[in-house]
């Protein structure tokens, strides 16, 4: 009894959208990161400081709504991921204070879930595999910056590609706030450096996540303000009220 009301509610919920009125349309616009890491370095945990990237982050989205209250996401994005690790060294029983700043650009592709009302307010989530294509990391000795880097394209220091998830709130006028945790950790820690003939992250793990602003604003290349501002205009001349 309980598989035919099951099978009766998966029935009614495809008849409903295959009867609803699709529309396909994309967004596109930035995102400003507040990223923070879960570390273990071999069995020390803190030193994280809270990494702030307003830029080079741009996301397009294909948008595939089933009537005014489910749909789906896809795309792609260019994102400025990384995050910055403080600790000491007691090396030469001097303590030395070591600041590390990471980061990857990414390329990812999102896939996900919207619930709510289209174009106003509403929840997404989804799955998000993300391609690193250029590294860098700084450091810093005693607060001093230090003249050499480490930039590469593609470099064998991180994984090929990180797992992720996210989560979010969409408001009016394009504007969301987004939660992200990446499942993969942020260095291979079998890399081997043969200038130093040693393994700089064995037993550096990290886990990055972070809190966005999501700023969509070109809807098929029309603002989102001025669009949603047009709607509603329009609703006010069909309300009787």
């Amino acid at each position: 009894m309980k598989k035919k009301f099951l099978i009766f509610f998966i029935l009614l919920g495809i008849t409903q959208l295959l009867n609803a009125q699709v529309k396909f349309y994309a967004t596109g616009g930035s995102e400003v990161i507040f990223s923070l890491a879960e570390i273990d370095n071999n069995g020390q945990t803190g030193g994280n400081i809270l990494r702030f990237a307003p830029f080079f982050n741009i996301q397009a989205y294909g948008n595939v709504d089933f009537g005014k209250h489910v749909g789906l996401i896809f795309g792609g994005a260019i994102r400025n991921v990384g995050f910055i690790y403080e600790y000491s060294d007691p090396g030469d029983g001097v303590i030395t204070n070591i600041k590390k700043k990471y980061r990857n650009y990414d390329f990812g592709i999102p896939v996900g879930l919207k619930l709510g009302v289209m174009n106003k307010w509403l929840l997404y989530g989804g799955y998000e595999i993300e391609f690193p294509f250029h590294y860098k990391e700084k450091t810093f000795i005693n607060g001093a910056k230090q003249d050499y880097k480490i930039t590469d394209w593609f470099s064998s220091r991180t994984p090929s590609y990180y797992n992720s998830v996210f989560v979010g709130i969409q408001f009016p006028y394009g504007f969301s706030l987004k939660f992200k945790y990446y499942f993969s950790e942020f260095f291979n820690e079998d890399y081997f450096d043969g200038a130093t003939n040693s393994y700089p992250y064995q037993g550096l793990k990290s886990n990055i996540w972070y809190f966005s602003l999501n700023f969509s604003i070109f809807r098929n290349n029309r603002m989102v303000y001025k669009g949603y501002e047009e709607n509603r205009k329009k609703a006010r001349k069909n309300s009787i009220y």
